[in-house]
């Protein structure tokens, strides 16, 4: 789910250089952001900096909200039935949750390039510079003309705030906690790749990497494209799950409409259900086969293969 153009700046320039890059991304050279929030995850006044956290509940938004946790960061976890009541199907909601937050992370549902996701990213952005927000963080999907065409619109919506685009590679949980992992336990994974290879992301590393973005400086303005470290097809996705938990686990191809026509038998609505299938075909047309180097440029380390996500996974599972 994303190209890489990512800047990174080449930290081996002179002082006045790195002073001047970080005031042009709304930083100044003490280390503490324009808009007052300094880079440890506090606002100006030594107050720990609060994070409305969207989709809280799903795979990236639970993930980010733990490890901001952990760093001192006050989460605002919104969902519909949280706390903090937060419904991308409902606007009204949005405003109250971002009113006195520093920063957002934006995960929009069911995905930016949906229907009505330019027009959302208008409304959230919009809003968000009006509550005072400082940071943005969105997530957005590798490959995805239409989510570049969110994300802009949220980028102009959101006047005054710094804005930094994360976009992935599809999910390796995604077979263990997502659309696929009711055929993992059942054996067969039924999906519409062919034989297309993807750098699947494991979504630690992505929410790592969106945390770095939250609570440091350097990322505003930027787009960080995250892959993992090699591209397999979903025929060894589903060789590397058997060898690790013991069990059989197959891929069987379909077509795209084969898929949709699947997915409307289990009761999604006809029109959601093409638009997904489209949307997969689109993905794994070879076109995002390639690998980046975005997490290893954010978090300094590489990201974890499938084989090790596998292995952590569904290793000492019983055939």
């Amino acid at each position: 789910m994303t190209k890489q153009t990512d800047n990174t700046r080449n930290e081996q320039g002179t002082n006045e250089r790195s002073a001047n890059e970080r005031s042009a991304n709304g930083q100044s050279a003490n280390g503490e952001s324009a808009n007052g929030e300094s880079a440890n995850g506090e606002s100006a006044n030594g107050e720990s900096a609060t994070v409305l956290v969207t989709s809280a509940t799903g795979k990236t938004g639970r993930r980010v909200a733990e490890r901001l946790t952990a760093r001192g960061v006050t989460v605002r976890a919104g969902s519909r039935s949280g706390s903090t009541p937060f419904d991308w199907e409902a606007p009204e909601t949005w405003g109250p949750a971002l009113r006195g937050a520093d920063a957002a992370y934006v995960a929009y549902y069911p995905d930016l390039a949906a229907p009505g996701g330019v027009q959302a990213m208008e409304t959230f952005g919009r809003l968000a510079a009006e509550h005072g927000v400082r940071r943005l963080t969105v997530l957005s999907g590798r490959g995805e003309p239409e989510a570049v065409v969110a994300e802009e619109a949220l980028r102009a919506a959101a006047v005054g705030v710094e804005l930094t685009v994360v976009r992935a590679a599809f999910f390796a949980q995604n077979f263990s906690e997502g659309l696929l992992a009711e055929g993992v336990a059942e054996g067969v994974v039924v999906f519409p790749a062919g034989d297309t290879a993807e750098p699947f992301i494991d979504v630690d590393d992505l929410a790592d990497v969106v945390v770095e973005t939250l609570t440091t400086e350097g990322h505003a303005g930027r787009v960080h494209e995250l892959t993992g470290p090699r591209p397999i097809g979903f025929a060894e996705v589903a060789a590397e799950i058997s060898r690790a938990s013991g069990r059989p686990v197959v891929y069987q191809p379909v077509s795209r409409s084969e898929y949709a026509g699947m997915l409307t038998g289990f009761g999604l609505p006809a029109p959601e259900a093409g638009w997904l299938a489209a949307l997969f075909a689109t993905l794994l047309d070879g076109h995002n086969a390639s690998v980046t180097d975005g997490v290893k440029r954010v978090l300094g380390r590489e990201p974890r293969s499938f084989g090790a996500f596998a292995d952590a996974t569904w290793a000492g599972e019983e055939a």
